[in-house]
């Protein structure tokens, strides 16, 4: 029997209109990545010195930062999930594809992250995703629970570590900095030839994979990829209508709730225990408010078609996103344009925009004449043995 993903009339506009809306907060975050040596910044809320700088800093932690990454993660553990839901209405093995399918995210996430730009999620991805398909059998409510479970208790170990080591209350001022390891990534990136910024992408690599990260991913992204695909068993986005009032709740609580945590370190103290629950509580629950807020936009027939481009985009969420990489790097990085470490946050938001915008239209022109991305395509040819043909 012939088993492939989601065809373009099964495709679900909400999930893709969110996939999209991704796209543009990740770039919105990841342009600091791009033009600042984010990973030898132990705290970017004291990096920037101009009022506007900070300003619009704080405002980008608060609505963007911290938030779009759980929310990617949940769509990712949804569509796994759809793929496993409709492999078993059709008689299919899924576990004769699904391995396949994520060890080839993982190749183009490590061909990303070595040769492109050192912040790539795509490979963490699937390592969590191995690990989503071992309980993906598991019923829906067993999903969620076991999503809880992992948040609950690293973070609740976490917190009590901080209290008890007196961390809570402690100010980021007093976390050190690596001045030397600053300076080189501004040199390699700002002013160094290709090899240069490649030498310096490796060292930054071994901070952003470093072991610890590859096993705090299983507690900081496998449990919202585990409540994507609950959601996704539930068919809650499919049956919003019916589940109306649940998703109002959810709105309310994930926008409400999730803006409060993430103002804590701004409103009030700036410590490190403020910060840790802006960016591991109060992003998480942000990201469940804007899928809310989303799923409730779309049940109107208006807004879908609006927001039709949007969700173009969002079809060829993993071309765009490594494309994404590709632009920002010949942009900021000295073999390019070289803007590196000259642009400052307003100039950032403006670029992200300006470049999501450009993405948006470049997907309107693929898809009238092709069904499927380039790099999704290509994924689908290797998964399946099957290419996307032209419309």
């Amino acid at each position: 029997m012939d088993f492939r993903p989601v065809g373009t009339n099964e495709r679900i506009a909400t999930l893709d209109i969110l996939r999209g809306f991704s796209l543009l907060g990740i770039l919105l975050v990841n342009m600091f990545g791009f033009y600042l040596p984010m990973p030898h910044i132990a705290d970017l809320s004291s990096w920037f010195s101009e009022v506007q700088d900070i300003v619009l800093h704080q405002l980008l932690d608060i609505y963007v930062q911290s938030s779009f990454y759980p929310l990617f993660s949940m769509l990712f553990g949804y569509g796994l999930a759809m793929q496993y839901v409709k492999a078993k209405e059709r008689g299919i093995n899924f576990y004769q594809f699904a391995p396949k399918r994520l060890l080839l995210i993982f190749c183009m996430g490590m061909f990303h992250a070595i040769l492109i730009w050192w912040g790539d999620i795509l490979a963490m991805y699937a390592f969590c995703g191995v690990f989503l398909i071992a309980l993906i059998r598991l019923p829906a409510i067993w999903l969620l629970l076991v999503a809880i479970a992992i948040n609950a208790l690293y973070h609740g170990f976490n917190l009590s570590l901080y209290a008890l080591a007196g961390f809570f209350t402690t100010s980021t001022d007093s976390i050190s900095v690596n001045f030397d390891a600053i300076q080189s990534a501004v040199t390699a990136y700002g002013i160094g030839s290709w090899t240069d910024a490649f030498m310096q992408r490796l060292d930054d690599l071994a901070i952003q994979m470093s072991i610890f990260m590859w096993i705090s991913s299983l507690f900081t992204i496998l449990p919202y990829m585990l409540f994507g695909a609950a959601i996704a068993k539930w068919r809650l986005i499919e049956w919003a209508k019916e589940k109306i009032i649940l998703w109002i709740i959810l709105a309310i609580i994930g926008i409400a709730g999730g803006l409060y945590v993430k103002s804590l370190p701004i409103a009030g103290a700036q410590t490190i225990g403020n910060e840790y629950l802006q960016v591991y509580i109060g992003g998480p629950i942000l990201a469940i408010g804007y899928i809310a807020v989303v799923t409730l936009l779309t049940q109107l027939p208006f807004v879908v078609k609006l927001l039709s481009p949007i969700a173009t985009a969002g079809r060829m969420s993993l071309t765009l996103y490594i494309m994404q990489s590709v632009i920002c790097t010949v942009l900021f990085y000295k073999w390019g344009f070289g803007l590196y470490g000259k642009v400052d946050v307003q100039m950032g938001i403006y670029m992200a925009i300006g470049i999501f915008v450009i993405q948006v239209l470049f997907a309107e022109l693929y898809f009238s004449k092709f069904k499927q991305g380039p790099l999704e395509a290509l994924l689908k040819k290797i998964t399946y043995g099957k290419f996307a043909s032209r419309k």
